[in-house]
């Protein structure tokens, strides 16, 4: 049975400053980092801003978000979409920040962000997918440890409300753990059903949904380090650039929204290359939302686990789990960047443990 627990010294992770927990009543502001999804599908989007609200948040849309402009894929220039993030860190009234949705071009906001004003107002910050890129660049330039989990019109947009299971992990996160340890919880469902924003089938069609059996687990073992939640393309997208992170002793769990046997095995092969699996304490595979087999005999972590014997030369002696539940599907858990975690997927089961909070207490 392998066992790995690591120093709580982890290059940069471990400095990460955690942000103050949110108070009913709080403003959470909005910000478009990448997609115009406010515009596209302009009543999911305010459906999403109204439940947050039911939630018992308050609700203010940034400058760019606000405007509703749209530039084809992006709401607007990379200075303009990074002032945007610059102001709502810089206001005060502002508690939490909380993406519209992902997108492909996030990254080009990096050389725009005011790492200073992030350092010096830390606040909570919450997006997934594409938004991957602004998580590595806070963690890499402020210092910050931001959350990867629900956006407004994907999440809290989900019609007729907010799945529970998603509200009451983004709510765990930001609010009700300030002390000891945590377990995620695996939901009892899941769906992968796309309902399609463009029309009405977003509220007209009931949405589909599958058993959930709990986590998978690829190979036994038990592991502690800090949490690192990536999309995989965007991971990717980051190597060579200063934002790609320090994959040494961290729980790496990565997800897709889109995949196949075929861009799998590249992905994986990918992050062999980069040497992801001889630094990293343990792996989380997250289920893929629109997955395409491609007539494949082969499982997904037959392909995952051909990768890193690739690297290794060897059995990985790290834990494997599959089919987590911080991804793409719904209901979406939230898990904070650099959390101190563990993985144990011994005994046939997968048990994922927050080893402490998230936020520190007002």
């Amino acid at each position: 049975m392998s066992r790995r627990v690591y120093p709580w010294h982890t290059p940069r992770m471990q400095l990460l400053t955690r942000p103050p927990a949110l108070l009913p009543g709080d403003t959470i502001g909005v910000c478009t980092p990448s997609f115009p999804a406010h515009v596209a599908f302009r009543a999911k989007y305010l459906h999403g801003i109204a439940e947050l609200e039911r939630v018992g948040f308050r609700v203010v849309e940034g400058s760019l978000t606000k405007r509703a402009t749209a530039q084809g894929a992006r709401s607007g220039t990379p200075r303009e979409r990074a002032d945007e993030i610059n102001a709502l860190f810089a206001d005060p009234g502002v508690r939490a920040i909380v993406c519209t949705i992902g997108g492909s071009n996030s990254s080009s906001l990096v050389p725009y962000l005011d790492f200073a004003t992030v350092r010096a107002n830390p606040k909570i910050f919450c997006g997934f997918s594409d938004i991957t890129s602004l998580h590595l660049a806070f963690m890499r330039h402020a210092g910050l440890s931001t959350f990867y989990g629900p956006a407004v019109m994907p999440s809290f947009g989900e019609w007729p409300a907010a799945l529970p299971e998603m509200v009451d992990s983004f709510l765990d996160a930001t609010m009700r753990h300030l002390s000891g340890p945590r377990d995620l919880v695996a939901p009892t469902r899941w769906s992968r059903h796309m309902r399609d924003a463009r029309t009405d089938a977003w509220r007209s069609e009931e949405r589909r949904w599958e058993p959930d059996a709990g986590w998978r687990t690829v190979l036994p073992g038990v592991a502690e380090g800090p949490a690192l939640v990536c999309n995989l393309n965007t991971l990717r997208s980051n190597a060579g650039t200063k934002e790609m992170p320090d994959f040494t002793g961290a729980i790496l769990f990565i997800e897709e929204m889109t995949s196949s046997p075929t861009q799998a095995e590249r992905a994986f092969r990918h992050l062999a290359a980069l040497g992801a699996f001889e630094r990293i304490a343990g792996l989380v595979w997250g289920r893929v939302e629109a997955w395409s087999d491609e007539g494949c005999p082969i499982p997904v972590e037959e392909l995952l686990l051909e990768a890193i014997r690739s690297e290794l030369g060897r059995d990985p002696s790290f834990p494997i789990a599959t089919d987590f539940d911080c991804c793409h599907t719904v209901p979406m858990l939230t898990i904070a960047e650099g959390v101190r975690t563990q993985l144990d997927t011994r005994d046939g089961r997968v048990r994922v443990t927050l080893l402490e909070p998230a936020v520190t207490a007002v």
